[in-house]
């Protein structure tokens, strides 16, 4: 992996203008939602990592924990405890209960974008937050990115380009001698219900992230 400097998650953080009073707008707005920037959640020392895009308005902005309260959630909770990765097949609800075993669920993006959509700039602000949670890992780490949003976030942590490694859903790249990349369409409610993503399909990704991750 590439070394570039790091950061620690930032509760706090206000680097980027227009996510920052969008957030403040959202406080103002939904006095109850959590509206800050979402830290990741799950086994610090994980050899999965899944990595979404950002925080859903009445999701992850709502409750302060990822996938958790909206519908995307749905289908990476179930697959997770399939494949024994966490506790219990639902994740509604911050104080649910719900722990994840060798696994940890990272944004590529700590806030909530408007309409979802966060800038470049954005991205690659945010991107040291992603490094961070990557860098100086023991173990053979299988990184799943939902999206190809989060796939150019996983790649610019590593310092590599997209051409080096082009999105498609199920496509395995090696980064390196400790990391492998796992590509998935996101489990949103527009991939799911078009079917664009089906059950099956998303489970094949996490059923080759274990093959992996036993082979090791």
């Amino acid at each position: 992996m590439t070394r570039k400097s790091h950061a620690a998650f930032d509760p706090e953080c206000k680097r980027c203008p227009r996510l920052a009073q969008f957030l403040a707008d959202v406080r103002r707005e939904k006095p109850s939602y959590f509206a800050k920037p979402v830290p990741s959640f799950g086994d610090e020392g994980a050899q999965l990592l899944v990595i979404g895009l950002a925080p859903g308005m009445h999701g992850a902005n709502r409750t302060g924990r990822p996938f958790t309260g909206d519908h995307a959630g749905i289908l990476l909770y179930e697959t997770l405890h399939k494949f024994g990765f966490s506790n219990r097949a639902t994740g509604d609800d911050p104080d649910d209960g719900l722990q994840l075993r060798n696994c940890r669920i990272i944004n590529a993006v700590k806030c909530l974008p408007p309409q979802n959509k966060p800038s470049s700039e954005e991205i690659n602000t945010c991107n040291q937050f992603l490094r961070n949670e990557i860098a100086g890992r023991p173990r053979l780490t299988v990184l799943v990115a939902l999206g190809m949003i989060a796939h150019g976030a996983v790649l610019s942590a590593f310092g590599l380009k997209k051409s080096q490694a082009k999105f498609a859903h199920g496509a395995i790249h090696e980064i390196d001698a400790g990391n492998v990349l796992i590509d998935s369409y996101h489990c949103s409610r527009y991939n799911t219900q078009t079917k664009r993503l089906t059950t099956e399909m998303f489970h094949d990704v996490f059923a080759s992230a274990v093959k992996l991750i036993r082979a090791e």
